[in-house]
């Protein structure tokens, strides 16, 4: 990773530990919906965005609702949800290596298949919404993840090759993405996501105090 100018981190489950949060919301909108999902189903939507999720359950549970409203529903309950949270903090160890990246001039870009007014709200509430030099939402990519189109529009806005840049994810779906767009990936392994394969990822770890930054310089 010599030529490594940009950092690209997902932002649920690698800047904060969200998904728990969106399951609870989640469970209670697909209850009224008339149904249930395990924890074990759910985590096969992890990392691929509101769209694809409300698009297979629909089909599977013949919901009478159109995904555009089911999407809308989904983006309010949350936007809401975390709007009124003042207790939001984030993962372990992440400031201190953004701080480290930030000092040392590496570009540095959010891209997460969550809502770009959910993305903001959280990234306000921790205080870092402008120390960002790129913020990007599944919403405006043709493509959400596993497919790479977030990657690469977040690469084309930092002004970075994808070579240049390293992807930090925690999902299957999003590693792939990363790595189909031709970037490295560090795997985060984060429980509260699920049974995520991350085995694609160039590196894995557990925390960010796991991760050497010569590895990155």
């Amino acid at each position: 990773m010599n030529n490594l100018k940009a950092v690209i981190f997902d932002m649920d489950g690698v800047i904060i530990d969200s998904e728990p949060y969106y399951y609870k919301i989640q469970q209670k909108l697909f209850n009224e919906l008339g149904f249930t999902v395990s924890k074990l189903e759910y985590s096969k939507f992890v990392g691929a965005g509101l769209h694809f999720m409300w698009k297979e359950l629909s089909k599977k549970h013949n919901l009478k609702l159109p995904i555009s409203q089911l999407l809308e529903i989904n983006n309010d309950l949350t936007y809401n949800s975390f709007k009124n949270k003042d207790d939001l903090v984030a993962i372990e160890g992440f400031l201190d290596f953004f701080n480290y990246l930030k000092r040392n001039n590496f570009k540095t870009a959010v891209a997460s298949s969550t809502p770009k007014k959910t993305i903001e709200i959280i990234l306000t509430k921790l205080n870092i919404l402008d120390s960002f030099d790129v913020i990007i939402s599944a919403e405006e990519v043709t493509n959400g993840k596993p497919a790479p189109d977030i990657f690469l529009k977040a690469a084309d806005l930092l002004t970075c090759d994808p070579t240049e840049c390293v992807v930090i994810e925690d999902s299957q779906n999003g590693v792939r993405a990363a790595i189909t767009a031709g970037m490295k990936c560090i795997g985060l392994v984060n429980p509260s996501s699920g049974d995520q394969d991350l085995s694609f990822a160039d590196i894995r770890i557990n925390k960010f105090s796991d991760l050497s930054l010569k590895e990155l310089v």
